[in-house]
């Protein structure tokens, strides 16, 4: 059991630093994002406004052979002003195989909501759920604890049936 465990973990981090651009291109992917989520969805345009504040993940790489795992870095906005740096980071277990990216956009609802990512206190268990994008995604966002998550795929394939959660840091900027 110990080389699959093995294996598994270095295919993830293969993963997830394959896709992961360098820090000053991740930034420069933002608005370009933000642009493909109205795009596609134009009442998206509403819930960028009225959110309090919002982190882009231009690029999340994620594997898993049992054992999985996800990390992309991102920009962090309150309204609409740059803010602080973030790394998303997901672990999980069970049925899975293979890889993806994505581009994932956490919004926050109310500036307690926003305080608790910025000070480290944001975990999404199992039980969160994202909402992939769609040309409706906007009318089916629901937030939980003042948090929302849209996701948006990029390319890859990846079979699963796995429980797991994301963890984000959060860096002012300037630091």
């Amino acid at each position: 059991m110990r080389p699959l465990i093995s294996l598994a973990t270095w295919l993830i981090l293969l993963a997830a630093t394959a896709v992961a651009p360098p820090a000053a291109q991740a930034q420069a992917d933002v608005p370009p994002v933000i642009a493909k989520f109205k795009a596609k969805d134009p009442g998206m345009e509403k819930i960028f406004s009225d959110a309090v504040g919002y982190a882009v993940f231009p690029t999340v790489g994620k594997g898993g052979l049992g054992i999985g795992g996800a990390r992309g870095k991102g920009w962090v906005y309150q309204r609409g002003g740059l803010i602080g740096r973030s790394t998303l980071t997901q672990v999980s277990i069970g049925f899975q195989f293979g890889g993806q990216a994505y581009s994932e956009i956490v919004f926050f609802q109310t500036r307690q909501a926003l305080d608790n990512f910025k000070l480290g206190h944001l975990k999404l268990d199992a039980q969160a759920s994202a909402v992939a994008l769609t040309a409706r995604a906007s009318t089916d966002l629901a937030y939980r604890d003042g948090v929302a998550i849209v996701t948006m795929a990029k390319g890859g394939l990846m079979y699963e049936a796995s429980v797991g959660g994301q963890k984000f840091s959060f860096t002012p900027v300037g630091k």
